[in-house]
This record gives structure tokens, sequence and C-alpha cells, in this order.
């Protein structure tokens, strides 16, 4: 199987990451996690569209956020990462170094996932009082900021209100990540819709870089958001969506997740129909044909 041989200093359910002094390596596998365990088996590009589709991201933002990016050009990678360029390239991200906030800025302006389940049962969503009468994928009257805890690997990210998200980074970077959080999802959901795609809801990670707060991380791909062809939305029922959503649907149908076994491997039509989506999101968002 291609890969580094080398170990990295940290290793994420889909990124590994590797330590270079001033500046970080975030390599992006092409691992596929569900249900909270990284599944044996990979989905062909899914590590090439996750970084392409973060710089297109990292570039459109530009006027709106910095960014941790330094270099997606093999030419930039150390030498003991040379001899695996052809491996790491459109996969690899050369970042600067960033004081990490220890939170999760979740930004939603549909109702789905975890928010309808809250909202069906006690009107909220993470807290947060909203309009009586919506259902299953309703827009929000407007985009709602509903940050969570960041868990250690094969543990649950809980869902914190703002008042604890203060508690946890000072009340005025809490205050300053929302409103960033709330303008980058703002601006991207409105060039995806140009796209005919719904971004319904999308996770940020940001740090400070010489005490100014950047986007890190991966931005906006189908591991961090719900993406939706708008061509198809329809109030009231779940949505198709270009994520691991036949993962999901194939290990539901053909796995019993309360029996305490590992989730079994994928059959090759599940993996290419992820791999199709994955390819397919990045298309549809950027205008530019995947070079495989």
């Amino acid at each position: 199987m291609a890969g580094i041989d080398i170990k990295p200093d940290a290793q994420g359910k889909v990124r590994d990451l590797y330590d270079l002094g001033d500046h970080l390596l975030f390599v992006a596998s092409d691992r596929i996690s569900a249900f909270d365990y990284v599944l044996d088996s990979e989905i062909p590009y899914k590590g090439q569209v996750l970084t392409q589709l973060s710089r297109f991201w990292f570039e459109l933002l530009e006027g709106v956020v910095d960014n941790h990016l330094v270099s997606m050009d093999t030419e930039d990678l150390p030498e003991k990462f040379q001899p695996y360029a052809s491996y790491l390239k459109g996969r690899f991200m050369l970042v600067k170094k960033a004081e990490m906030f220890p939170v999760e800025c979740i930004v939603r302006g549909y109702l789905a996932g975890s928010g309808l389940k809250e909202y069906q049962k006690q009107g909220t969503v993470c807290g947060i009082e909203l309009p009586c009468g919506l259902q299953n994928s309703s827009k929000l009257p407007e985009a709602v900021f509903t940050p969570s805890t960041k868990a250690e690997l094969g543990e649950h990210d809980e869902n914190i209100s703002f008042d604890q998200c203060a508690e946890l980074v000072g009340t005025a970077d809490a205050e300053a990540l929302r409103t960033l959080a709330l303008k980058v999802y703002t601006t991207a959901a409105d060039y995806a819709a140009s796209r005919g795609i719904i971004i319904a809801d999308t996770k940020f990670e940001f740090g400070r870089i010489d005490g100014k707060i950047i986007l890190a991380d991966e931005v906006l791909t189908p591991d961090s958001s719900r993406f939706w062809p708008g061509d198809l939305y329809q109030v009231g029922t779940s949505q198709p969506s270009f994520d691991k959503q036949f993962v999901r649907d194939w290990l539901t149908a053909n796995w019993d997740k309360e029996s305490g076994t590992k989730p079994p491997a994928l059959p090759a039509e599940i993996i290419e129909k992820t791999s199709e989506k994955y390819i397919q999101a990045y298309e549809t968002i950027t205008g530019r044909t995947f070079q495989r």
C-alpha cells in the first residue's frame, strides 16, 4: 500500500501530522471513519480531494480570514520526505504552527443531524431557541454558532453552550470566534449556492499566530461539512449529500453497531461510489476537473 514509512508525530482519523520545528506537515490519507471507527477499507483519492478542496477554500476566503497554509508544492517538502513525493502530491499541506483553540467551531445553517434531534425534543439547537414549526432540513432563520469540545481519538465531541466556550477560551476570544466562524460560513455558503450546493453545516478550527486568529486544519470538505445538491433540496426529509452517506447507510444495514465488533470491510461498489461522491463534490464546488 502506498504511504510513508516515517512515523507521524500525531495521527487523527484521517490525517497524519509531522512536526518540522517551525512548521507542520499535514498528510491526508485515504482512511475513512464512520460511527467513531476508522474503517479497514480506504477510499481512493479521498486524501487528495480533502486537501485540494481545503486549498481552494483557503484561497477563496483570503479576504475574510488568514490561514496557516504555506505550500502544497512537492519542491518545498523536507529532504526526508522527497522519496515519497509522488504519494504526497496533492494530499499534503506544509503549514505554519498555530496555537490552536480547544473548541470546534460549528456553524449550522439548516436543521439536520444532532441539531434536528435536539430541536424535535425541546425546540432548541445546542441550547439556542428556534422558532416553532421547523422540519427536517429546514433552513434556519439565520446561521447559528454551536461550538463543541475536541474529543480524543475514538471519543465523541460534545456540544457546548456559548458560555461554556467562553469559559474555555475567554469571552473576548469566544466572541471573536463566533463572529469569524459565521462570516466564513456565510461567505462560503453564498459561493457554494452559486455552484448549486447547499452547505447545511460545517466545522471550523481556528488558531492564533502572532496574536492573530487564523483558519486552520481542513476547511469546508465533505468530511467536515454537509453538502447538499441544491436542485434536489426538499424540506421535510433527509437530503442526499456529497460525503460518506453510502458508507454509513451500508454499515447501518450490514453491521450491528452495538455488537462491540469492528465494522466489516466495505464492498468494492460502496468504495467506488463514495470515491465518486468526494470527487463530484470537488468538481461541483470548484468548477475544476479533479486530477487523478
